[in-house]
């Protein structure tokens, strides 16, 4: 066989292997990507629902006599009315209810939270005092399950419904008495044991304070200790150990992060648990390694000569660092600070040690009120037994996902705009 011909065949067996493996890192991305769609097909799926909340019409007589009321502009007048009665004379009214086995079903029909949106709605509106009139009021989980459910081609999920219930739903069917509104509370409100007065601002709001605490600590401890490593410290064997430490820590399990501010920050500091302060310090520990090594990374990146020219014409260690390095690594060190930040976000367990589990129902105005994070406030809901949590736990995770995704692309967008190629 001529050289020329042995060249050939090897260069084609050649070719064959590296379309090959072309081909398995293209199966690779796409079984990769597939998994992503399922993922979040199976989130969207379940929780799109919850963005929406069923809400039924009834008619009320704002008797004045019935409820006490002679003026609405008397907080203690309003406050002692009985408008949750009110509600549910309505709904006898409504049902023709004689029986008092079927009063507890029409009941529950509603959220228990109704009467508090009565006198809502007759706080903004003085003048129906009086009359009668056609309001919408929050309906409970299980009609809210229901009615989401009616057109599912393997029918409707009944749950816990009665037979004279599904009656009583059919009637306000027919009478275009149920509706499907935008779910307000979802974030507006904190906490709740009914899934329909359940949210979010509560748990977001922790997270803010939390990350903010952890912005104000990290960001300048890292920069000045990648700083401090670049450009200032000596090469020898107690900074080596210092350097390796660092990228150890940067593998660390969460986990571990909790464990040492559960020991330090409440076990010897003696600071309160659930606070945003707390998660905080601990999520500063854990986001220090990542800020530390991009920052480094950053600094590394500035070109000697930029040093030596400033050197040059006279500057100090000092000035050259603060008004030329600094400057040229800053747009990697923020995008290394937000991908760290978006971390901080996501993490649950050590937040789950230090005792951000609380029942939060009232939203947090500062870092030393208690508090919960997003991530702890969807593991909290995932437990619970009642099925419109399901929908709340995967809406929480795609407004959780939402906000990682626009904090990762900030970073992006930020290396990309301010981002100096030499």
């Amino acid at each position: 066989m001529k050289t020329i011909d042995l060249v050939n065949k090897n260069l084609a067996k050649r070719y064959r292997k590296e379309k090959l493996f072309r081909a398995y890192g293209l199966a690779s991305i796409g079984f990769g990507l597939l998994c992503l769609v399922l993922l979040f097909s199976d989130i969207i799926g379940k929780g799109y629902k919850a963005f929406v909340q069923t809400n039924i019409q009834i008619e009320v007589n704002f008797d004045a006599g019935y409820l006490g009321i002679t003026d609405t502009t008397n907080t203690e007048q309003m406050f002692a009315a009985n408008f949750e009665g009110l509600v549910k004379k309505s709904l006898r009214e409504m049902f023709l209810i004689k029986k008092r086995s079927d009063k507890r079903l029409a009941y529950s029909l509603v959220s228990t939270d109704s009467g508090y949106q009565l006198h809502d709605l007759l706080v903004a509106n003085p003048a129906w005092l009086g009359t009668t009139k056609k309001v919408w009021l929050l309906a409970d989980d299980d009609l809210d399950t229901y009615y989401k459910s009616v057109d599912n081609l393997n029918g409707a999920f009944t749950g816990r419904m009665q037979e004279q219930q599904l009656v009583w739903i059919k009637n306000l069917l027919d009478n275009d008495a149920l509706q499907l509104q935008f779910n307000m509370n979802f974030f507006n409100l904190g906490d709740s044991t009914e899934p329909e007065l359940a949210g979010i601002r509560a748990a977001l709001m922790g997270s803010l304070f939390t990350l903010m605490v952890t912005m104000v600590l990290s960001f300048p401890v890292g920069v000045a200790a990648a700083i401090y490593l670049e450009e200032y410290a000596p090469r020898n064997r107690f900074t080596d150990i210092i350097e390796v430490n660092i990228n150890n820590l940067a593998a660390v399990p969460s986990i571990i992060f909790g464990l040492l501010g559960a020991a330090i920050f409440l076990g010897f500091f003696g600071m309160h648990r659930s606070l945003p302060l707390v998660g905080g310090l601990v999520l500063t520990l854990m986001t220090l390694p990542t800020i530390i090594i991009t920052s480094r990374a950053a600094i590394k990146a500035v070109p000697p000569s930029i040093r030596e020219a400033a050197m040059s014409i006279g500057a100090s260690k000092m000035q050259v660092v603060l008004h030329h390095v600094l400057p040229l690594a800053m747009p990697g060190m923020l995008t290394g600070a937000i991908i760290g930040l978006a971390q901080a976000l996501g993490e649950t367990a050590p937040l789950l040690l230090i005792g951000m589990v609380a029942f939060i129902v009232d939203i947090p105005s500062g870092v030393t009120d208690p508090a919960t994070a997003l991530p702890v406030q969807i593991y909290l809901w995932s437990d619970r037994p009642e099925r419109s949590f399901a929908e709340l736990t995967s809406a929480a995770i795609m407004v959780l996902l939402g906000v990682l995704i626009v904090m990762n692309a900030l970073a992006v967008l930020l290396r990309k705009k301010l981002e100096r190629r030499w």
